[in-house]
């Protein structure tokens, strides 16, 4: 009877919940003793974002690289094991369907052999390809049609034009004059989280950076672009000139270009509206007398 007593008294013990990643949160928080609105301070990631996460609501957040992103930045500021937390919400996310606002995290399957199309066909293409191009290059030499301006400044030929330049000409190769650019620094003036990534999705910078802390985008980098949810958080500089900031608080972007032509085309726009009215308003002898 004792023995049996005792198997009845461990079998509580052998059944032990496993807490999910938004109660390991939740606790990790109580802990710290730290409110949603003062962790939301703390991390910069809205509250209705970190009320989701504890609560299990992934569909609620815009995306698996925002869930993976706001679960690091609730990680650092409680103590937990980001690694580890991040996994976990993946894994979670993965028993929900996958589905996290308009993604869907799907695992990489191996590709059959059958959808790979025979290497022949793939050559046989291939050449086509090359002949048809070859015989559109012919058929563009032999047109009797007068270059355009912008075949012209790729020629790099613009004295062999006879016509007289039109205004609209003259302002279009203007344009196309390349501007002086520098080093693109971006400067956090508050604690902001980040992503830096190339045109082909290699990331060159993840984290969150400290308040002063600058990093200089490389200059070899193709179509750098940035993820951020507090872009009002950076002040950004081409060639040590201030440029306008990449966006409001509290409002995420992404795939924003961050090179320096981008950049600097963005402080140009904002001050073509405020001098069209000065011009139209002041006269020719109005402007000579100022």
């Amino acid at each position: 009877m004792a023995a049996k007593t005792n198997d009845s008294q461990e079998k509580p013990d052998d059944k032990v919940k496993e807490t999910t990643s938004g109660e390991d949160m939740r606790a990790a928080r109580e802990a710290a003793g730290l409110s949603l609105e003062e962790l939301a301070q703390r991390t910069r990631v809205p509250r209705r974002h970190l009320l989701a996460l504890e609560e299990g609501r992934f569909s609620a957040l815009p995306g698996i690289t925002y869930c993976a992103g706001f679960s690091r930045a609730y990680a650092r500021a409680v103590g937990l094991d980001e690694t580890a937390l991040v996994a976990k919400v993946r894994a979670e996310i993965e028993e929900q369907g996958g589905h996290i606002g308009q993604d869907r995290y799907v695992p990489e399957e191996p590709v059959s052999s059958n959808s790979v199309p025979p290497r022949y066909l793939a050559l046989t293409t291939a050449v086509l390809a090359l002949l048809i191009a070859g015989g559109y290059a012919i058929w563009r030499m032999q047109l009797n049609t007068h270059p355009t301006d912008q075949e012209i400044a790729e020629a790099a030929q613009p004295e062999t034009r006879v016509t007289t330049p039109t205004a609209g000409s003259a302002l279009q190769r203007a344009a196309s004059v390349p501007q002086p650019v520098g080093p693109v620094v971006l400067t956090a003036v508050d604690e902001v989280w980040l992503r830096i990534y190339d045109g082909d999705g290699k990331r060159l910078l993840e984290k969150a950076m400290a308040k002063g802390e600058s990093y200089t985008v490389p200059a070899d980098a193709n179509n750098p672009m940035i993820l951020t949810g507090r872009p009002d958080a950076l002040a950004v500089t081409v060639g040590g000139q201030a440029v306008p900031p990449l966006g409001t608080a509290e409002r995420t972007i992404s795939d924003v270009p961050i090179n320096g032509a981008a950049l600097l085309a963005r402080g140009r726009a904002p001050a073509d509206p405020a001098a069209a009215p000065a011009d139209n308003s002041a006269g020719p002898g109005n402007a000579a007398a100022n």
